[in-house]
């Protein structure tokens, strides 16, 4: 039994010798924290988490210690296979994007784990590059000018003055507007509106609220960036 261990021992230590096992697990904590820092770098809305942040980083140094130990074993790879396969991850992954990272730290660590250093360190390049551009050119974004509108009329007859006034500017300012909600108040003396609008390409939307605060008859006025914009 304790030579076979001995035997083990000596078969791992002919493919990866100390300095190359050290080696391997800094590359893959270096690109780990690459893939940390694009993450960051390009992360929208209001899922951030440190802890993923960080489980980037331990995936792709954990993943290479794995696939070290794995080496050119398959019975050794079937049995962490199944040693690993006891372990039950129940958090819920808050954005689809994540799992890209997810799976970047993976494959960052196997090609570090295997001494594929140029592969590791090339793809890591490329793919950081692709992740900055389509942050910068706001890729898959279907509208740039989407907004949800709200404010407050105080006068609740669909003939009013007011609702004449803010239906120019809506016309002024946007491409589509669509009323989302209508809710009178308690006293029913006033109406709350949400408008779902898209704002033509040569108007701003600081402009678009300021005429809206004008109309005397409005109040409450706020803006808010539509899904397309923001993941929430």
């Amino acid at each position: 039994m304790m030579e076979n261990k001995i035997i083990d021992s000596i078969k791992f230590a002919e493919i990866y010798n100390p300095e190359e096992v050290i080696l391997n697990l800094i590359i893959a904590f270096f690109l780990g924290l690459v893939i940390s820092l694009i993450y960051k770098k390009t992360h929208k809305g209001l899922s951030y988490s440190q802890s993923f942040v960080l489980t980037n980083i331990f995936v792709a140094v954990i993943v290479a210690m794995v696939i070290m130990v794995i080496g050119n074993n398959l019975a050794r790879a079937f049995a962490l296979v199944g040693a690993l396969s006891i372990i039950r991850f129940r958090t819920v992954v808050k954005d689809t994007k994540d799992t890209a990272y997810i799976f970047w730290s993976l494959a960052v660590g196997m090609a570090a784990g295997t001494g594929s250093y140029f592969l590791a360190l090339s793809g890591t390049a490329i793919i950081s590059m692709i992740a900055l551009v389509l942050n910068y050119t706001n890729y898959g974004s279907i509208f740039k000018s989407e907004f949800i509108i709200q404010f407050r009329s105080r006068n609740v007859n669909d003939k009013s003055q007011d609702k004449k006034e803010y239906q120019n500017i809506f016309s002024k300012y946007c491409k589509t507007s669509t009323l989302l909600n209508a809710e009178a108040s308690a006293d029913n003396l006033s109406l709350k509106l949400s408008f779902d609008i898209v704002l033509k390409e040569d108007k701003s939307y600081e402009d678009f609220i300021k005429e809206l605060s004008k109309i005397s008859g409005l109040s409450e006025v706020v803006a808010v960036a539509a899904k397309n914009d923001v993941d929430y």
